[in-house]
This record gives C-alpha cells, structure tokens and sequence, in this order.
C-alpha cells in the first residue's frame, strides 16, 4: 500500500539499490498527472491571481464514460429507428392465393379410314413427327430474361417446373401404362390434389375430373408400347401476369407408337401411331416456386386416332393398326401436329389424314 509521500502507482524503487536522503521529493510522471492541484505559471502569478495553485480539469477522467454514454445513445437511436421503420413499412406479404381447380377439354379425332400400321422405325419416318426429337430433348426451355418483378432464375424455376410436369404427365413409363401417377402428382399444388386423386380414382367426362386431362395414360388390357421412343416437339412460353404471379404456357405435340396389348397374328399386331396435342396453361406464386410444384389453370386434349364415341375420361382409346371408326368424326378437320392454340369446335373431330403415316 502507498504511503502518504508516495505515487499512486506505489513507492519508486532505488535504481542504486541504496538509500537516497531526496527519495521522498522526487516525483515520477504518474504522480504529476495524478495530482489534483496544479501550480500556477510564473507569467500568471504576476496576475491578478490570490491563489497559486489551480484545480486540474476532470475532463480526461470523465471523458472515457461520456464516450461509453455516447455510444450507447447511438445504438438505442438506431435500434428505435429499426422498430420504426419496421412499422411503417408499407409492403405486405402477398396473400397466399388458393389454386383453382383445373378446367379440361378433351377432343377425340376420328380417321376416315383405317389406321395404318407397320413397324415403328418406318411409321415414324414417314410422318409429320419424322423430324422431332425424342423424350425430354424434345421439350426445350425458350431464352429467358427477368420480368418486372420476377428474377431470370425464378422464370427459369416457373419453365424447369413445367417442363418436369409434362415429362412425368406424358413420358414416363409407368404412368403411360396406368401402373403409377405419383410423378405428375409430386408436382401439384396441394390446393389441387383433391381433384386430381378423384380424377384418378372416379374420372368423369364433366370438364374437371377427367384424367386424360391431368396425364396421358393408356388402358394396358388394351394398349402396350411398342417403343418406349417418344417423339416430341413444341414450345413453352411465359408471362408475369401480377407481382407475385407467373403464368406458362406449354403447347407441345406427342407422338407414340403402339401396339396391342396382347401379340396376334396379321395386321393387327403392327404398331400404328398414335398423337397427343397438350396444351396447358401453369401458375406460378412465389411459394410453388419455392416448393417446386405447379398449379394446372387449364389443360386442353386433342388425341388421334381413336373413336368419337370412346369413353376417354378413364384413359385414351386409340384405335391402332387396320382398325377404323364406327363413325365419322366431327365436322372440323383437325391437325394434331399444327402449331399454336388448339382449335376446339366441337367435342370430337376428324383426324387430318396428313397426320397419319404416308406408307
């Protein structure tokens, strides 16, 4: 502890080691910052002064609290600005929307005559799909640019998300065959899966419950591949149609060869093909962007050859090789492989013959 003569850091220690008889009159640099008096200049004693020492100033004491204070006043101003800001905000999260349920129109196209057959390989090279791709390469992702509202990496989320639809709905295997729907399903707005399920299980011909319209799918006691090649041309088109809402259209052209299900003997176990026009219109919210799904505003079928009468709401009907339809079809000559919307006049139609095989 230091004594009275001491500096507050304590006595300073003998550098020679001995007694030194003006110990307690030296003063290091500690002691003189310390001390709380200070004595007046020569030049002001001369003054007017009575006193000749003066008070030090406190101000270095005190300034590393004022600093400490100052600081935490800033952070309790911005902090308040924050929560200010916060509240005045005037953006809102965006309503979540419920999806609405899918609207279908399904066209049957009827052929004139009988329906030609033969082996895939030449059917599809002597028809209007000669030149189109196979399987997924033939659903191509348009070039894409950002919207107003939309970054280039959502649109291509929203075109990614439609073309997975249409290859689960329309290439995969299993769900042609009837054996599963859980591919096209995954990828449904949950708002709409109560329809589909019912589509699926109970389809009904009433513009929202028939499964053609969800997927294209063939009755396997009738139908088989007779090559698993799909053949595939069309387009996918967007547009941001609100602040938080981007629409898709797809507009593409599927063609099958097929066979009957069980082998015979004669024309009738050659393949024929058989051709699906999809039209279908997506929407897009944030969230099923986020969640990688879709929501199905409308879907419009066009499918040929099979007959008007046929009961397609359970799955598509086509007539293959040699057959013909009982009855003629509509009064609209309708080809499957023109490009552009669908032309929906009637509820069957008749299959242009320039999209049959030239044989």
């Amino acid at each position: 502890m230091a004594g009275r003569g001491d500096p507050p850091e304590g006595p300073v220690p003998d550098p020679g080691g001995g007694e030194d008889e003006y110990r307690s009159v030296v003063f290091d640099e500690s002691f003189v910052r310390a001390a709380r008096l200070q004595e007046f200049s020569a030049e002001e004693r001369m003054g007017e002064h009575s006193q000749a020492v003066r008070s030090r100033s406190t101000w270095e004491a005190r300034s590393g609290s004022r600093q400490a204070f100052m600081l935490v006043l800033l952070i309790l101003l911005a902090f308040g600005t924050a929560i200010y800001l916060g509240v005045r905000n005037p953006y809102q999260p965006p309503v979540d929307q419920r999806a609405e349920p899918l609207r279908i129109t399904m066209v049957p196209l009827a052929p004139k005559g009988p329906v030609a057959g033969g082996e895939p390989a030449q059917l599809f090279a002597h028809s209007p799909a000669a030149e189109y791709r196979t399987g997924a390469a033939g659903i191509n992702l348009p070039s894409v640019g950002r919207t107003t509202h939309f970054s280039e990496s959502q649109v291509v989320t929203a075109l990614t998300i439609a073309k997975d639809y249409l290859v689960a709905s329309s290439l995969e295997p299993e769900v042609l065959s009837g054996a599963t729907v859980r591919p096209a399903r995954l990828l449904l707005d949950p708002d709409q899966l109560a329809q589909f399920d019912r589509s699926v299980e109970s389809s009904l011909d009433d513009g929202r419950h028939a499964v053609a319209g969800w997927l294209v799918r063939f009755d396997p006691d009738e139908v088989a591949l007779a090559d698993t090649t799909v053949r595939v041309q069309g387009t996918l088109r967007f547009a941001e149609t609100g602040a938080d809402m981007l629409e898709v259209t797809a507009d593409h052209t599927f063609t099958y060869a097929l066979r009957p299900a069980a082998s015979g003997a004669g024309p009738v176990s050659q393949a024929s093909l058989f051709t699906v026009h999809r039209e279908m219109h997506f929407r897009f919210d944030r969230e099923d962007l986020r969640m990688h799904r879709a929501e199905l505003l409308t879907s419009t079928v066009q499918a040929g050859p099979q007959a008007c009468a046929a009961d397609t709401d359970g799955a598509l009907r086509p007539l293959l090789a040699g057959e013909r339809a009982s009855a003629a079809g509509g009064p609209a000559v309708t080809d499957p492989y023109a490009t552009g919307r669908p032309a929906v006049s009637s509820l069957c139609g008749t299959l242009s013959p320039s999209a049959q095989p030239s044989l």
